[in-house]
């Protein structure tokens, strides 16, 4: 390459003409960059050790440079309530924006990268002879804007307003500080990045910045709001703006931003041109300076420049996809602290720590035993258990059924039933997993009509039959096991009459299909799946009786508990979603209306299911889909079923029509438990990609979630919860009699691997 030119210079743009310049000593490397040399919006740059470690093999001098004018820190402070929470070993690193700048620019000097400043480029077309133009110019990038219907950008704006300050108030901790005011919430993000100054995020909801007369404000009006709102954490020290002028508002709003594309033609997109990460997560010039590496990497690898800028896309948006859920989930975190001050502090102050989903239970263990081994002892004397124990293993319980744990078995579908009854494989199935540890196992969703299965191979409770084939099970799990037993009933609506699991799941039976009711007369597959017919009221009269009848053969067959499934586009789900739900009757269109005849089956089945017994509803929180449930939708139907008498909703999604968009991920549903359970006081079940013990941890400790439904491990490991409470030296959990000499010799292994350092 002759000629590579970056828009933009700031560390991303400046970073990546270093160390392409190191690479292709013979090229000419240029940076534009529209601001003077020193000017700068920020005040502090935070770094985690794992980043320096992956600077100082990029280039060692930049990141010699960098770690001589740091400030280092391990703590992070949370004030709240009145209390003051200390958690260590975190590792951070900070520096002043501006130095990091002027180290950068010194750099590039000394390498020979030509640099131009005062420059704005409104277009690329004065560069059309370079071969690489390297668009690092920010989240207002003119280049992507440029070129939108190729980088296709989704600029999402979020709900907070900041103001980002500094200060020669000296930190010893990153510190979040929260204090109410008669409108809502405001908190700051602080940090210490030089001996002399620090940096103070000041951040609350749009709604309660507008109701203080903020948006009014000029910047020195904001500064004396703030220093009066936080004297207590400043000590006297006054607050301070970097922007060129103190008239109007210096308060913003974070964009979040990501690019299906990053390149076109000669043309590349780095840092935050590409993709934007919430100051929370502090990771927005990391994500833009190992961009830079990685681009430098990939271009200087081969003379092809489209699959070079192919590759280093691929590479990146991995990282940046697990970075940016992360910060999402940060993000959302402090949007919405009011859902949480309901919390006791010091679970406050977990959520918090823990709130990014990156850090869980194990790894704040790792930085700081104390503080973990402190907390398990408050959670479980809280639960009034006097014994500290990992989270996942505190009792929990519901009306009169306690659960001796908080991990449950979740419905699998066997599709192995003949005409409904559960058999000899039924019976091993869920026996075995009852033997391995769970405090609650859950039935595959049984059906409570023939017409109402999903396939042939599916379980049924319409006749007595099936109630005398379940209540084999039933027995068994309650004479072996400590472990309770839950039934699902559902009825498959417009999603019935299809193959078996392992078979075209969700297509139509080749032969033998029955006559499907819905809702609306809308096919789930168009054009391949069978239109169901319009349910009539005296449809909705039969299904309501069919779901009493189940729900009185569930208690004669000595189920715990019992679950109504209202989600995943099955028939109750469809009367929810305004996607499967186009009726103009008094069933369709508001959410009261489509909630109608779900609220009524439940109505009628909790006045017959005991006072007792507990009484569940599985939901699917989100279509996934434009034009699906909304936020509002969701808590209104919730609201309303547990004023029912509802006591636990099952969290889960979509799968209400085949087009779905998902965001997948670790604990990807769990956001959704977590916002019902704490805006509406309701306990919740998360369920979605659990399946190691730190994340059942960390989702009961923060407070997120009651219990955690775990899937697919249960079917690779009846025995997960025994091999999880061996590996966390937890001894206290019950094991079948018959098998206590396996669990002597796992822990024997276990103890012998900790120390020889080999897995077992």
């Amino acid at each position: 390459m002759r000629r590579i030119v970056c828009l933009g210079g700031g560390p991303a743009g400046l970073y990546a003409a270093i160390l392409l310049r190191k690479a292709l000593p013979s090229a000419r490397i240029e940076v534009y960059e529209r601001n003077r040399p020193d000017d700068t919006f920020g005040w502090g740059v935070v770094f985690s050790d794992q980043t320096m470690g992956n600077f100082r093999g990029a280039d060692a001098q930049t990141h010699s440079a960098i770690l001589s004018s740091f400030h280092h820190w391990d703590d992070i402070a949370i004030h709240f309530s009145g209390r003051r929470f200390l958690s260590g070993g975190h590792g951070f690193c900070g520096i002043s924006r501006k130095r990091l700048l002027g180290l950068l620019q010194e750099r590039a000097r000394e390498l020979g990268v030509h640099q131009v400043f005062q420059h704005q480029v409104d277009d690329n077309s004065g560069f059309r002879d370079a071969d690489l133009i390297i668009a690092a110019d920010g989240v207002n990038s003119l280049t992507r804007s440029s070129y939108a219907g190729v980088f296709e950008p989704d600029i999402d704006v979020r709900k907070c307003r900041f103001i980002w300050l500094g200060t020669t108030q000296q930190f010893d901790a990153f510190t979040f500080a929260f204090e109410r005011t008669q409108h809502g919430w405001f908190q700051i993000h602080a940090y210490q990045f030089s001996k002399e100054l620090s940096t103070v995020i000041v951040e609350t909801r749009e709604e309660t910045w507008t109701a203080h007369g903020l948006d009014k404000f000029n910047t020195e009006q904001s500064i004396a709001f703030c220093e009066t709102l936080f004297e207590r954490y400043l000590d006297g020290h006054r607050l301070q703006s970097n922007a060129n002028h103190l008239r109007g508002s210096a308060w913003l709003n974070f964009n979040r931003v990501a690019c299906k594309r990053w390149h076109h033609g000669s043309t590349v997109l780095i840092g935050d041109a590409a993709h934007t990460a919430h100051f929370s997560i502090g990771s927005g010039t990391k994500l833009a300076m190992e961009d830079a590496i990685s681009l430098a990497r990939h271009v200087t690898a081969t003379a092809d420049l489209g699959a070079a800028l192919g590759a280093y896309q691929k590479e990146r948006h991995i990282e940046v996809l697990k970075l940016q859920s992360a910060a999402r989930n940060r993000m959302e975190w402090f949007e919405n602290v009011a859902r949480y001050v309901h919390l006791p502090p010091e679970q406050f102050a977990y959520s918090l720590l823990t709130g990014s989903q990156r850090i869980g239970h194990e790894n704040l263990k790792l930085r700081d035993p104390g503080f973990v081994e402190a907390y398990e002892r408050w959670f479980a004397n809280r639960e009034g258990t006097e014994e500290p124990r990992p989270p996942m293993f505190l009792p929990f319980k519901l009306r009169g059924m306690e659960l001796v744990n908080r991990v449950v078995v979740s419905p699998m579908a066997q599709y192995c039933a003949v005409d409904g009854a559960p058999d000899d494989w039924h019976l091993v199935h869920y026996g075995h997993r009852a033997l391995g540890g769970a405090g609650l196992v859950y039935t595959e969703m049984t059906c409570v009509s023939p017409e109402g299965r999903i396939t042939p191979g599916c379980t049924g409770m319409w006749n007595e039959t099936q109630r005398d084939a379940w209540r084999r099970i039933v027995d068994f799990v309650h004479r072996h096991s400590p472990t309770k037993i839950c039934l699902q009933l559902g009825h498959s609506g417009r999603k019935g009459s299809t193959q078996l699991g392992w078979e075209k799941m969700d297509h139509p039976l080749p032969t033998g299909n029955w006559p499907l009711v819905a809702p609306s007369p809308i096919p789930y597959y168009e054009g391949i799946s069978q239109s169901p017919i319009e349910i009539t009221r005296a449809d909705m009269d039969k299904v309501r009786d069919d779901f009493a009848c189940a729900a009185r053969f569930g208690l004669q067959a000595g189920f715990d508990m019992l679950e109504l499934h209202m989600a995943h586009g099955y028939l109750l789900a469809s009367f929810l979603s305004p996607l499967t739900n186009r009726r103009i009757d008094s069933y369709g269109g508001s959410i009261e209306n489509r909630l109608q005849f779900p609220l009524e089956i439940l109505r009628m089945v909790r006045a017959l299911w005991p006072a007792d017994k507990p009484l569940s509803v599985r939901i699917s929180a989100t279509d996934w889909m434009e034009g699906g449930l909304s936020d509002d939708d969701v808590l209104t139907i919730v609201r309303a079923f547990r004023d029912a008498g509802i006591d636990l909703v099952d969290v889960s999604t979509g799968q209400t029509v085949p087009d779905q968009q998902p965001l997948y991920g670790r604990m990807w549903q769990t956001p959704f438990a977590d916002k019902i359970r704490n805006e509406l006081g309701i306990a919740t079940m998360a369920v979605g990609n659990i399946f190691e013990p730190d994340h059942v941890n960390s989702i009961i400790a923060s407070g997120r979630a009651d219990l955690c439904a775990i899937a697919r491990p249960h079917l690779a490991n009846p025995a997960w919860t025994l091999d999880a409470a061996a590996r966390q030296g937890y001894r206290s959990q019950w094991w079948p009699r018959q098998y206590l000499s396996g669990k002597a010799q796992l822990e024997r292994n276990l103890q012998r691997a900790a120390h020889s350092g080999d897995p077992v």
